[in-house]
This record gives C-alpha cells, sequence and structure tokens, in this order.
C-alpha cells in the first residue's frame, strides 16, 4: 500500500491523495481545485494521473479545494461510488452546481447530466460506524470540526490502518462538535494549515470583533466581512447575535435602526437553511442556546439579499445613506463574489473596516490587502482600477475553520496509540516545516 499525492502536497489547495491497496485497486480521497498561486502551477482542472484502478471517491468536506474537480473526475470517466458524511452528501449538490455555473460552464443540459450522476454515486454514512466499500476496504467517518459534514476518514484494509485527518477545525469552534482523534495509524495524513502559529481564544475574538462593531457604529463606516459561504458566515451569524444582544444590555437600548447585518450570499444563505435544518449535529452549547433561542442563526438587525438586482441597490444604498453597516458576503479571499463590489466602494474610505476570518492563500486579492494594512500610500487592483487602500484591516485568527499549531499536537497526542508515520500536507513550507520539528521533539516519525 503506498499514497500518490495529486495535490495539497507542496501547496494548500488542491487535496487529493491516492490510497493504493494493491496492483489493480486503488481509492482517492478528495479531488479539490487548486488556489490562489497553487492554481498558477495547475493551469487546467483536468485530471492528470490515471483513474484505470480507482474503486471508489472518498469526501472529507465540501469546501471548493476538496471537491472541486470532481467535475472533471466524472469527464475522466469515474463511475465509482462517492462515499461522504450525512450532511456533506446534502450540501455536495449545492456546492458543486454553483462550482460549475460558476467555473465551468452555464449549459443547462450538462449541468443536468452531471448532478444526476452525482445523486446517484453519493453513499452517504454515518458518523462513527465502520462501513465496507468496493476494494475489500472498510472505512470510518469522525467529525473532524471543521465545517458542516467534514470528517477524519480511517480506512482499514487488511492489517493496516491509513488515516486522512482532511481538515481538523480549532476546537471551541461555535455550533459544531470538537474534533475527536483516532485511534491508532499507520499512517496518518494530517493538514498543517496552521502548524506555525496559535489562534487567539474564542472569548478575545468575540471582543475584538465587538470593538470593531461598535466603531462601526460610532464612525457610520462599513465592517466587510469576507467569509466562505459554508462554516464561516454561520458562525459569524451565531456570534454576531450573541454580541448584539450583550451590546443591547449594555446600553439598554435596541440596536435595530442603528445598524444593519447584511448577509449578500445566496449560496451562504442556502448554506444556512442546511444548518438549520441540522441541528443534530451541533455541539451542546449550541443545542443550549436552542433551548432560550430556536433561531440564533436569524436575529432582527439580519437582511439577507439573494437577487442581483437586491445587490447593486444595497451597494447603492449604502454608499448614499452612509448608514452603518456588516456586510458578510462571499468569496472568502476576495477572488471574486459579491464582495467585490463592496470593496471597490469601500475600500479607500477610512471609516471601513475589512476583517478576515479565514485563511487567505497567496496570489489572492485577500492576501494582497492582508499584507498591505498600514503600508503608507498601498494600492490594489480590482477590475483595473488602482484602489488606495485607506480600511483598517483586521485578521480575526480565532474565527479560521483550521485547527493551530497545538489544536493538530493535541489531535496526535489525543491518539491512544501513536501513528507510525506522520505525512504532512496541506500547508505552505514554513508551516510544514515548523509543525514537523514539533511532532518530532515528541518523539513522532514525520516524512
Amino acid at each position: 500500500m503506498q499514497i500518490i499525492h495529486h495535490g495539497a502536497h507542496k501547496g494548500v489547495t488542491g487535496s487529493c491523495h491516492e490510497l493504493q491497496l494493491d496492483d489493480s485497486k486503488s481509492l482517492l480521497i478528495d479531488c479539490g481545485v487548486f488556489q490562489g498561486s497553487d492554481a498558477g502551477k495547475h493551469r487546467s482542472m483536468e485530471i492528470e494521473f490515471s483513474i484505470r484502478n480507482l474503486v471508489a471517491l472518498i469526501v472529507t468536506h465540501v469546501h471548493a479545494d476538496h471537491i472541486g474537480r470532481i467535475p472533471f473526475l466524472f469527464e475522466a470517466g469515474f463511475h465509482g461510488p462517492i462515499f461522504c458524511s450525512i450532511p456533506t452528501a446534502r450540501l455536495l449538490p449545492i456546492m458543486l452546481e454553483d462550482g460549475i455555473k460558476l467555473g465551468i460552464t452555464r449549459n443547462k443540459e450538462t449541468i443536468r447530466k452531471f448532478m444526476s450522476e452525482l445523486k446517484h454515486r453519493l453513499r452517504p454514512i454515518e458518523f462513527d460506524e465502520w462501513v465496507a466499500i468496493p476494494g475489500g476496504a472498510k472505512i470510518r467517518m469522525t467529525p473532524s470540526g471543521h465545517v458542516l459534514g467534514a470528517s477524519v476518514v480511517e480506512i482499514d484494509y487488511e492489517d493496516e490502518r491509513f488515516v486522512f485527518s482532511g481538515d481538523i477545525g480549532s476546537r471551541h469552534t461555535p455550533i459544531l462538535f470538537d474534533p475527536k482523534s483516532p485511534e491508532r495509524a499507520d499512517v496518518l495524513v494530517m493538514e498543517s494549515t496552521y502548524g506555525d502559529r496559535i489562534h487567539e481564544d474564542r472569548e478575545n475574538r468575540m471582543g475584538r470583533l465587538e470593538s470593531i462593531l461598535c466603531r462601526t457604529m460610532e464612525n457610520r463606516g462599513v465592517t466587510l466581512i469576507p467569509a466562505f459561504s459554508l462554516g464561516r458566515t454561520q458562525e459569524l451569524l451565531y456570534e454576531l447575535n450573541r454580541i448584539f444582544e450583550d451590546i443591547e444590555y449594555k446600553r439598554s437600548c435596541t440596536l435595530i435602526e442603528k445598524i444593519d447585518v447584511i448577509v449578500d450570499s445566496p449560496m451562504a444563505l442556502k448554506l444556512t437553511d442546511i444548518y438549520n435544518d441540522s441541528k443534530e449535529h451541533w455541539d451542546e452549547d449550541a443545542k443550549r442556546i436552542l433551548s432560550v433561542d430556536s433561531e440564533p442563526l436569524i436575529f432582527k438587525n439580519l437582511i439577507e439579499i439573494d437577487e442581483n438586482n437586491e445587490h447593486r441597490g444595497t451597494v447603492d444604498h449604502l454608499k448614499r445613506t452612509g448608514k452603518p453597516a456588516i456586510v458578510i458576503a462571499g468569496s472568502g479571499m476576495c477572488n471574486g463574489g459579491r464582495i467585490m463590489d463592496y470593496l471597490k466602494e469601500f475600500l479607500d474610505k477610512e471609516t471601513t473596516d475589512i476583517v478576515f476570518v479565514g485563511y487567505q492563500a497567496f496570489g489572492t486579492l485577500g492576501r494582497y490587502i492582508q499584507e498591505s494594512a498600514g503600508k503608507p500610500g498601498a494600492k490594489v487592483t480590482i477590475d483595473h482600477r488602482q484602489i488606495p487602500v485607506k480600511a483598517k484591516v483586521h485578521t480575526l485568527s480565532g474565527y479560521s475553520a483550521h485547527a493551530d499549531q497545538k489544536d493538530l499536537l493535541d489531535f496526535v497526542q489525543g491518539m491512544p496509540s501513536r501513528p507510525k508515520l506522520i505525512r504532512l500536507v496541506h500547508g505552505e513550507d514554513h508551516a510544514k516545516e515548523v509543525l514537523k520539528g514539533k511532532l518530532e521533539e515528541l518523539g513522532y516519525v514525520v516524512g
């Protein structure tokens, strides 16, 4: 048995790992697109490896860098089953249909055929149960705490166990259960996105976000939050609801006329509905909140924008009225989507705050804005226009969907039986090297 990496081995995006069971059978774990600077090294999304022996695809979760090449996998001739968790099976068709329309084709018949094929091939499985799959292997999925449905995948074949972490979430992330360490692994393939840093804790990040929102109300500005439609948006809504309740209690007032919270993302609205309908997968803290607030992702200041004409009207309204607002819009790395129109209008305003709550890959506009913060004369180019970066830029790492160094080390050390070998993927070189050093200091073999 051996593992061949077709993505995210020497970068952060494009996760795609092939586990060869023997000379005639292999499994594919994820099949994602390359983003940011990784995309520059992989100009085509075509499948460039042989799928002749591929008997099944296993999906850890539905972010594009883990699923975006699935349409091309079908085009290359893959006709096997797709195994994933039950929440992932609900999310996958929505995410892939949107990705096809935005990046591949808008031909309705082509999309219809793909969606029909996808739904036919999906094999949802319960968390924490061993399931036999083609090729003679067994798999088990456990929640990884990254986004709804995200899974750590354990694969048993003959006497060996391979574990693929997918993306591991931060502990104490709102709504979702914390990740659980597997019992053992002959080989652990683990992400390392933030292997070189520690996130701020939940209390600090909520305090910082509250301070930013208070500044927005005081200077009648706009806070822009580029957020991924899945995960970050729902967590932000959950915590904004708590923050507004706290501010109203402290000030003995209502904020309904003082500030708007705008979610400008049709995809995020669809996915929030699925989060709302998946409360059996919420953690105990979130379930306790449900006992006093039946809709913690919906609150009185919230404005949901769906249609494109509403989007344009909202941008113009904010420009014209100067009413303070918080805008949550995609995409999370500012490499497209509705956030671009808000950046074009408000990036050059000193009363604007931009809050990054997720990883910004090299080569994305989000990364450029993040790195230009506070530099005199800083500008970025959007739609061939140079726009000064006068907005105040914040990075709240505590909202990251990815585990930090401590969480990653806890994940490994939480395994009752030490893995024989750890292979680090899904991380920039420095992050991987730092995490490798920490693991080796603890006596683990990393290769």
